[in-house]
């Protein structure tokens, strides 16, 4: 009888485990490493769809990186703008590695498409 209850109690909470890793948000296997350093370091202003409907970003004006103003500015303008700042956008050089910064500039280029 004893073996009996440990094997229910494994069947249902291996499943249960297994489920529970995989949609944690901090899980490694769905994340996106750039999404993530999006979501911690600019989603504050620019939002989570990088609209900038945020307090913060219709205080400071902050523009749609959504928009085709962004969105034509080249891979090395927004990586310049990432890593050296630009107005009241702080620079994030010694903040994010190189290719953080890089993944971003394609993120950004992402949130266009949806």
């Amino acid at each position: 009888m004893v073996r009996s209850t440990n094997q229910g109690w494994k069947l249902l909470f291996v499943p249960m485990l297994l489920a529970a890793a995989l949609l944690s948000p901090g899980s490694s296997a769905q994340g996106n490493p750039a999404e993530d350093v999006f979501k911690s370091k600019c989603a504050a202003c620019h939002g989570p769809d990088g609209g900038a409907k945020t307090t913060m970003g219709s205080m400071l004006k902050i523009r749609d990186l959504r928009s085709d103003e962004v969105q034509k500015q080249n891979d090395s303008e927004l990586n310049q703008i990432i890593t050296k700042g630009k107005n009241k956008m702080p620079a994030f050089d010694g903040k994010l590695k190189k290719e953080e910064i890089q993944q971003l500039v394609v993120f950004i280029r992402q949130l266009a498409k949806k």
